[in-house]
């Protein structure tokens, strides 16, 4: 029995059916795959495409050193595999991001429902799980919302986290792994968008800037910096650097105010910049600086910004700018500064932190050290990864090793 019909819960449910077992798998929405096909946009960032073992598994941080069995079974050389061999081709993307050429999340979805039909699994939707029985140590049955008790031999937990809510995703299978004597983190916010207070962030909604640099400040001590694509949104900033590195700024939010720096220009510095803009501003000598700077900047939205916080006056003549104020505007471009109001919530959050504590999970099968009959997979679990496929790709091997496990064990 596999409950929850996210990306784990179907690839578990799909092996399981593969290798001849009989297959419940209960989901309450009405649907399938609603998480499944709000990802990467809805064109369904499938994985990352590093088939390195070790090199993958180091991306989830400490908590990789978990991964490394269940990855060496199912991993990222077998999940594209896996879809190639069932018609779904694939492109990758900047830094390694893994889509189906034809950008559809549902053409994944077709691909997972083919399987289970394959597979002959029987599917239970639109009917909630109320709780969980327990007899002689094991798992002995589920309890449906409608009344109806379901006996079974192994139970595979595919519930999600926390993360967008609407979708189903909210923390069922937490309240009954903690009935269940397992130990859960609380979960937070961890791959989200950030909110930012200054309302020139906003002016710019829709604007994204590539290769641009990062940096979170705080009491004036830089904490991390990256450099990727940047988005400005109503709300604030997003994009899959800004995400990548939310789970840090709200741990420093904790401790007070938080600044992010954007470099316009990372790969050069002030004594390039200063060499562009000097020949710029010579060739241009009669020319406002207004309707010059643009020649520079990725974007002509930037321009109010720099001027702004350079003190430049845009309505000077080239032939005019002093020196002075030349180093002002190549600082603002090195500069720009972006007061973090805060995270913003579950709602909008790709993965939340928090979940199942990874020490009480047998990685090797993805059975629970507690409970020898009970699986557990996917976002349930307290892992930590970035944005880029990562997600999918511990659904994927997670959901299939426990599947096979779950089989070989009644074999």
């Amino acid at each position: 029995m596999v409950i929850g019909g996210g990306p784990a819960g179907m690839m578990a449910a799909g092996r399981a059916g593969e290798r001849g077992a009989k297959v419940i798998l209960i989901e309450k929405n009405d649907t399938f795959g609603k998480k499944l096909l709000v990802t990467g946009g809805g064109r369904c960032n499938l994985t990352n495409y590093e088939p390195d073992v070790r090199k993958f598994t180091e991306k989830f941080g400490e908590t990789g050193k978990f991964l490394f069995s269940a990855f060496s079974q199912w991993g990222v050389r077998e999940t594209l595999g896996f879809f190639h061999r069932r018609d779904l081709e694939t492109k990758v993307e900047e830094e390694g991001r893994v889509f189906p050429i034809s950008n559809r999340a549902d053409s994944v979805l077709e691909v997972l429902t083919d399987y289970l039909k394959e597979g002959n699994v029987t599917i239970l939707s639109g009917i909630p799980v109320k709780e969980i029985s327990v007899s002689r140590n094991k798992i002995e049955a589920v309890h449906l919302e409608n009344g109806r008790k379901i006996y079974g031999r192994s139970f595979i937990l595919a519930t999600g986290g926390r993360a967008l809510p609407e979708t189903g995703s909210t923390g069922d299978g937490f309240t009954w792994l903690e009935k269940l004597s397992h130990t859960i983190t609380p979960s937070d916010p961890s791959l989200v968008p950030i909110a930012i207070k200054d309302e020139w962030v906003k002016e710019m909604q829709g604007v994204s800037l590539p290769g641009v640099k990062m940096t979170i400040i705080q009491n004036g001590v830089k904490h991390l910096n990256r450099k990727g694509t940047i988005l400005f949104t109503h709300f604030g900033i997003s994009g899959p650097t800004i995400i990548n590195m939310s789970k840090v700024v709200g741990g420093l939010l904790k401790n007070g105010e938080v600044v992010i720096s954007m470099d316009i220009f990372p790969s050069l510095g002030h004594g390039e910049l200063n060499a562009q803009l000097q020949t710029l501003l010579k060739k241009q000598s009669n020319r406002k600086i207004k309707n010059v700077l643009r020649a520079i900047l990725p974007v002509a939205a930037l321009e109010p910004i720099v001027f702004h916080l350079s003190g430049v006056d845009p309505e000077k003549f080239c032939n005019n700018i002093k020196r002075e104020e030349r180093m002002a505007l190549i600082n603002a471009f090195k500069n720009v500064p972006m007061s973090v109001e805060g995270l913003l919530g579950p709602e909008k959050a790709i993965v939340t932190s928090g979940g199942l504590s990874p020490l009480e999970v047998d990685f090797k099968t993805m059975r629970s050290r507690i409970f020898p009959n009970l699986y557990l997979v996917g976002d349930i679990l307290d892992i930590d990864r970035p944005s880029g496929g990562y997600s999918l790709q511990l659904c994927w091997t997670t959901g299939y090793v426990a599947g096979n496990s779950a089989v070989e064990k009644e074999k």
